[in-house]
């Protein structure tokens, strides 16, 4: 099967045929660049999503511990690896399949013009040598008719009598001029007639099958050219598989590394405060001062006023404050006299009155108005004084707190050490050989890293004199009093402001991590404070649905103002007439750039 032969005589239609070929290669090629531009896009939505959603970690405080969080962050960067192989296909098919559909497009139109030129070209010849066979004939038979002519004349005048001879002799002569000149374009005719004959024969059987087994070859490369495409577009999305289903088991990995008992256990460690709970309170006979004499009445009373003076200005020492569960429940007795008090001691030293006996009630208001208050960890965090010793936080948070400080310094210190070894044996190198340098040039780093390490070695041992101390509190906490552990609760604990009392330095500052930023604090990156000017207007020539964030919809026939033009991704910044931006297709608009577009 060949186009020379089986088609020898469809030029015009062959001509189609390749031109809808080419058509159709760049109609495919467009299809492979809106792949690309969806793929890209889709990546770039994912990292969007995926830096949205991701942590700003400001300090080491603030990074998940929760193997919830964790597995939740694993997974954003999983997601965030898979937008990147989203990347890799859309560079792979840019590459692969549109680079290389274009510059086959190019090509294929350059050699299909040059084997139509050809082709038109011989049919041109063909032409002329048919044209001059054509004229030739056309003489031929002019001449011939003009000999009959003579032919009949030199008969009429030899036939008449009247005729004189020289007439006669003169009608011969012209005879046999114009029976000459007959045969002489008859000669020619026929010459003509066997070139064309002989051309029409080398156009029909050699030239034209020639070219149109090249146009043959073109279209079969062209199909096999598609068909190479074809493979590569799934070829670009194959590749990628294995590393897209590794991400996605990664995500499963992330979701079964949850662990419920771990999240609790975590809880415990971060809000455990140390501190035992309150013990049994005594039985308080109020009947003894029926039976008593006259004399331990008195005596009484005058305890019993001590004891009121006393209660009345601890209550009102605890006039206005928050209770330790709620609002402070009114009393649902007269106030009763303890049976003694003693003086205790809080950590810092500060003294303040407490009793061995006494009404539920009272003790309560006790642990609200013990003196002095230590501010809350979220006064701390807006700036109010954190001490050093972490003597503001509960026992057992200031020992991980103390712990953590002093495994730092211990690292850093062993930096210096190592830092000291190095410049002891480069210190030596020297001395063994001057000329690679200067012992002295590193004493002074030298003695710095000295320094150093002194400085270090004293905040290890102030620390640990810290965290003895504290281990040695709590490891004796067990055998205090229940009035005691209670006053050693207010002056170690905190209170919140909605009144509910927290252990922990973490628990009012911690929670999601989205919410330490504002849910379109990534949107408003890119908000303009001033509007773009136009710089010029478009007309929709196909409509736009713009359901992707950031694209602006349209219909057909509407005028748009350009704000920004093409920058090579397709893509063309326009905007209203009510002010609502957003981009929208290039091929699916009619630009006209303009000065002064807006303000017509």
């Amino acid at each position: 099967m060949s186009w020379g032969t089986e088609l020898w005589d469809q030029f015009d239609n062959l001509d189609k045929h390749t031109q809808w070929g080419i058509d159709f290669l760049e109609r495919y090629a467009k299809f492979v660049k809106e792949r690309i531009e969806i793929e890209q896009n889709y990546a770039k939505q994912l990292r969007n999503l995926v830096k949205k959603y991701c942590p700003k970690r400001s300090s080491k405080d603030e990074e998940p511990r929760f193997t919830s969080c964790v597995a939740f962050f694993n997974i954003l960067n999983e997601l965030n690896d898979y937008a990147g192989q989203r990347e890799v296909v859309a560079e792979e098919m840019g590459h692969r399949v549109y680079g290389e559909l274009m510059r086959y497009s190019h090509d294929l139109k350059t050699e299909r013009k040059m084997h139509l030129q050809e082709g038109r070209k011989a049919q041109q010849y063909l032409d002329m040598c048919w044209k001059q066979m054509d004229n030739s004939k056309k003489k031929f038979e002019r001449e011939c008719r003009e000999a009959e002519k003579a032919q009949q004349c030199y008969e009429r005048l030899d036939n008449d009598t009247n005729a004189t001879k020289a007439d006669v002799e003169k009608a011969k002569q012209q005879l046999n001029l114009r029976t000459h000149m007959a045969d002489e374009n008859k000669n020619e005719y026929a010459a003509q007639l066997q070139n064309f004959n002989g051309e029409q024969h080398k156009h029909f059987y050699i030239v034209i099958p020639q070219i149109y087994k090249h146009l043959q070859e073109m279209d079969e490369r062209r199909t096999i050219k598609l068909s190479e495409c074809y493979k590569g577009f799934a070829d670009s999305e194959r590749k990628v598989v294995p590393i897209i289903s590794k991400c996605l088991e990664g995500m499963i990995h992330a979701a079964k590394s949850v662990d419920e008992r771990r999240d609790s256990q975590m809880v415990v460690d971060s809000f455990k405060s140390g501190f035992e709970p309150p013990g049994d309170f005594p039985f308080e006979d109020y009947s003894q001062h029926i039976y008593r004499t006259v004399s331990d009445g008195t005596i009484s009373a005058s305890k019993q006023e001590s004891g009121k003076i006393d209660a009345k200005t601890t209550v009102g020492k605890a006039k206005g404050k928050l209770w330790l569960f709620g609002k402070k429940p009114k009393p649902q007795s007269p106030p009763l006299t303890p049976a003694s008090l003693f003086t205790s001691s809080t950590p810092n030293g500060s003294q303040f009155l407490t009793f061995s006996i006494e009404p539920v009630h009272y003790c309560m208001s006790e642990i609200k108005t013990g003196k002095p208050r230590i501010p809350s960890f979220r006064s701390l965090k807006r700036g109010g004084p954190a001490l050093e010793d972490f003597s503001h936080l509960p026992p057992e948070q200031r020992r991980k707190k103390l712990q953590q400080r002093i495994d730092e310094l211990n690292r850093e210190l062993q930096k210096e050490s190592d830092q000291k070894d190095a410049l002891n044996k480069m210190k030596d190198v020297y001395e063994k050989n001057p000329q690679m340098g200067d012992p002295c040039s590193l004493q002074p780093k030298l003695a710095e890293t000295m320094n150093n390490i002194d400085r270090l070695r004293m905040e290890i041992h102030k620390n640990e004199a810290w965290l003895s101390e504290v281990e040695g509190k709590t490891g004796g906490r067990g055998d205090r009093r229940h009035s005691s552990d209670i006053n050693h609760l207010v002056t170690q604990g905190r209170e919140s402001p909605e009144g509910s009392y927290t252990d922990d330095a973490n628990q009012e500052v911690r929670g999601p991590p989205q919410q330490h930023s504002h849910p379109n604090e990534f949107d408003d990156e890119f908000e303009d404070d001033d509007p773009l000017p136009a710089i010029g207007h478009c007309k929709a020539i196909y409509p736009f649905d713009g359901h992707n964030e950031g694209t602006l919809a349209m219909k057909e026939g509407e005028v748009l103002y350009i704000i920004e033009e093409d920058k090579g991704d397709g893509w063309t910044r326009a905007r209203r007439q009510n002010g609502e931006e957003g981009y929208v297709p290039t091929s699916y608009i009619d630009v006209t750039l303009e000065k002064n577009s807006k303000g017509s």
